[in-house]
C-alpha cells in the first residue's frame, strides 16, 4: 500500500509529468500510477510499453513511488464494446469522454483509493473549484487545449478527489518547466487520436469488429454515384475515402456524407462543405449527465459546443421529464454527429452534457428522392 496523498496519472507524456513536478514542489505527498488500457499486440502504434518506461523514468527523476496497472479488461468492458455498438448503429460515438468516466475517474481512482490516496491527478487541461458549495468544472486557462469538453461526465464525488496541477497553464509553458527540471518528455510528441487504433487506417481497424457491407452511394436526389464498404465506416460532413470519380451532369465540387441509412445500407452525399443537407437547428439527446448533480432548470440558455474545439455556441436548452435534452442554437450548426455529445457551458463553466440522439438536419426529418 502507498502512502501518497496523491496518485498522479503518469502516461508517460509531457503533460502528466509536469503535473506531478508542480505538485512535489508544492509538498504535496505523491505516487506515480500507469495506466494500460489496451492490450497492445504489436500491430499499433500505442506504444504502451514505450509510454510506462516514460512513465516510469519520470518517477525516478522525481524520486516517487510508482505503479502500473492493466486495466485493458475494464476498458474492453466499459469503453471499447460501446464504441463498436455505436458504429454498429450507424453512430459516431466518443470514447475519450467514455474512457474518462469509466476508467479515468472511476477504476483509477478506485485504485488509488486502494492503495491509500486521497485524491488523484492528471495532467487534463481543466480546472476544479469550490463554488456555492459544490465542486465545478472550469475550462484550461489555455484556450487551445481545455479538455473540459471531454471531462464533462464527471460527478461531484470524483471531482471532490480529483486535481489539475497543469490547469491554469498554457502548453508552452508546461513544456518549459519540463526542459528547466530536465524531465526526460519535456519535447515528446503530443499523443493524438484513439490509442488502440494507433496510426493505422480507422477503417482497417473498424472492419476487424464490423464486417465490410457494401452499398450504395447516393446524391441527395437519389442518384447512385458510387459504392461504399459499409455505412459505419463514416461520419458526417466527411470528405475523404468516398472515392467518387468525375459524375457525368454533376460540377467538380467535393462530396461530403450528409445522412447514412443503416436499415438500407444507403450512404447520403451531397457537394460542397456547407450543404444545407449538413446543417442543423436543434438537437435531441439521451439522459443528460450534470456535473452539479442536477440541471440550473428546466429550461436555461448558455453555450454547447457539439464537438471538441468548437467555439461556444448560443443556445435554448429545454428538459423533457425523462432528464433528455432538447438544445435550439441561435444559428445553423454544421455536421452535428448522432453519438457525439452537446457539452453545455455558462462562462468558464462546465454544467454537463449528453449523447446527441437526432437532429432536426434535412436527411433526419425526411426521406430524399429514391
Amino acid at each position: 500500500m502507498s502512502t501518497a496523498r496523491v496518485i498522479v496519472g503518469l502516461s508517460g507524456g509531457v503533460d502528466s509529468s509536469v503535473a506531478a513536478l508542480l505538485l512535489q514542489r508544492q509538498g504535496e505527498s505523491i505516487a506515480g500510477l500507469f495506466m494500460q488500457n489496451w492490450d497492445d499486440e504489436g500491430d499499433t502504434d500505442c506504444r504502451a510499453e514505450d509510454d510506462r518506461r516514460d512513465a516510469l523514468g519520470i518517477a525516478g527523476r522525481l524520486g516517487i513511488p510508482f505503479h502500473a496497472r492493466n486495466f485493458a479488461r475494464e476498458y474492453w468492458a466499459g469503453v471499447f464494446e460501446h464504441f463498436i455498438a455505436e458504429y454498429r448503429a450507424g453512430r459516431t460515438p466518443n470514447p475519450d469522454v467514455l474512457c474518462n468516466r469509466e476508467i479515468k475517474f472511476k477504476t483509477f481512482l478506485d485504485e488509488a483509493r486502494a492503495l491509500g490516496a486521497e485524491a488523484i491527478a492528471t495532467g487534463h487541461y481543466a480546472q476544479v473549484a469550490r463554488r456555492d458549495g459544490r465542486w465545478a468544472l472550469l475550462r484550461g486557462a489555455d484556450e487551445g487545449k481545455d479538455q473540459s469538453y471531454f471531462l464533462h461526465q464527471l460527478g461531484q464525488e470524483q471531482l471532490s478527489r480529483t486535481l489539475f496541477p497543469i490547469g491554469h497553464l498554457p502548453k508552452p509553458e508546461v513544456r518549459r518547466l519540463a526542459a528547466e527540471a530536465g524531465l526526460p518528455t519535456a519535447a515528446k510528441k503530443d499523443s493524438t487520436g484513439i490509442c488502440f487504433i494507433g496510426e493505422r487506417d480507422f477503417r482497417e481497424f473498424l472492419a476487424q469488429y464490423i464486417p465490410a457491407q457494401p452499398g450504395e452511394i447516393r446524391s441527395v436526389d437519389g442518384a447512385v454515384v458510387g459504392q461504399h464498404a459499409g455505412v459505419w465506416y463514416y461520419t458526417l460532413g466527411q470528405r475523404e475515402g468516398l472515392q467518387i470519380g468525375g459524375v457525368r451532369g454533376r460540377a467538380a465540387a467535393p462530396w461530403f456524407v450528409v445522412g447514412k441509412d443503416v436499415a438500407t445500407n444507403v450512404l447520403w452525399v451531397d457537394q460542397g462543405g456547407e450543404s444545407p443537407y449538413l446543417m442543423s437547428s436543434r438537437l435531441w439527446t439521451e439522459t443528460a449527465h450534470w456535473i452539479a448533480g442536477g440541471p440550473p432548470g428546466t429550461s436555461f440558455a448558455c453555450t454547447a459546443k457539439t464537438r471538441y474545439r468548437q467555439p461556444d455556441q448560443a443556445c435554448e436548452v429545454t428538459l423533457d421529464a425523462q432528464g433528455r435534452l432538447s438544445v435550439a442554437f441561435a444559428s445553423p450548426q454544421r455536421a452535428v454527429t448522432p453519438g457525439q455529445s452537446p457539452v453545455l457551458y455558462r462562462g468558464d463553466e462546465c454544467l454537463g452534457g449528453a449523447v446527441i440522439a437526432r437532429t432536426d438536419a434535412p436527411l433526419e426529418t425526411k426521406t430524399p428522392t429514391a
